[in-house]
């Protein structure tokens, strides 16, 4: 594993490995007000856990920030996360504004911002904010392929 020395990614992947031993997905998300350099919240899959589909942590760590500071619009914000977002979590990030949007492994099956519908290109997308792909894609990647490599162990 190669260690990123990001500190946002290294949380986020962090929040990963519990969510893996949660039984999750593993994929963390850190919302980080960049003015001040200070995680407003982080989280890691718990659609399991809340038998909630869109528990996915973009989503938890939009909500927190978003009753943090009252306010469903994240303008200035950034959002480390370990894993490309899905189609959802990139219309929530476009929703609530956020500035930068920096992710890990990419997600060809079922991304929604470089893969899939591109939703911050689409002509409807109200705000598409600045996005950095690749950031310990291969420390993300490695989590991903461990937890459902196990998992496909235990079904044979």
């Amino acid at each position: 594993m190669t260690a990123d020395p990001n500190p946002f990614m290294q949380r986020a992947l962090a929040e990963a490995r519990a969510a893996a031993d949660r039984g999750e997905v593993p994929v963390g998300a850190v919302l980080v007000d960049p003015a001040t350099g200070v995680p407003i919240a982080t989280d890691g899959n718990r659609v399991v856990a809340g038998s909630d589909p869109t528990a996915h942590a973009e989503m938890l760590v939009l909500r927190a920030g978003a009753f943090e500071f009252g306010s469903e619009r994240l303008s200035g914000m950034d959002l480390y996360v370990t894993l490309e977002p899905c189609p959802m979590c990139a219309a929530a990030i476009s929703l609530a504004r956020i500035r930068k949007l920096i992710y890990g492994a990419e997600d060809p099956k079922s991304g929604g911002v470089d893969h899939g519908p591109r939703i911050f290109s689409q002509p409807t997308c109200h705000h598409s904010p600045e996005v950095i792909g690749g950031v310990a894609a291969s420390d993300s990647a490695d989590l991903l392929q461990q937890f459902f490599g196990a998992r496909r162990g235990r079904a044979r």
